[in-house]
């Protein structure tokens, strides 16, 4: 499964791409979705402003956030996608939670492949069950 990073309005690089791409195929997989080189997973990692843009356009949201994931899959267990990722946004939430920026970025990473993978988070109960699912994601990369 072909899985890329790519920058759109900054300069940024993930640290030990291979064994993040390594990892998330490994949640993936853990969850019962096969890998195909066709499907394709890409994060593209961008501003504040930037992926505020595609909030307003594309979900008529008019707020910052850490992520956004576009499912772009035709068929169940099937995992193909877009999710951008503000890095200013997490640099943010990492310096109010007190947290290293590599692991916001992490948990924000493998929350993407969650909603891919079916993960809500609307209820409390599902954010709760999310935060449990990221935990436990990045207890395997670590």
């Amino acid at each position: 499964m072909p899985i890329h990073f790519f920058s759109e309005d900054i300069d940024f690089q993930i640290c030990e791409s291979q064994k993040i791409k390594n990892w998330i195929q490994e949640v993936i997989q853990a969850h019962g979705f096969t890998l195909s080189d066709t499907e394709d997973l890409n994060y593209i990692f961008c501003s504040d402003n930037y992926l505020h843009q595609i909030n307003v356009d594309y979900l008529s949201h008019d707020t910052l956030t850490d992520i956004i994931t576009f499912d772009n899959s035709e068929e169940t267990k099937e995992i193909v996608g877009d999710i951008f990722v503000s890095i200013d946004r997490i640099r943010e939430n990492a310096h109010h939670l007190n947290s290293d920026f590599e692991d916001e970025l992490y948990r924000v990473l493998i929350h993407g492949v969650l909603h891919l993978l079916g993960f809500q988070d609307k209820t409390k109960i599902q954010a709760e069950e999310m935060r449990r699912k990221e935990n436990e994601c990045l207890k395997k990369l670590r």
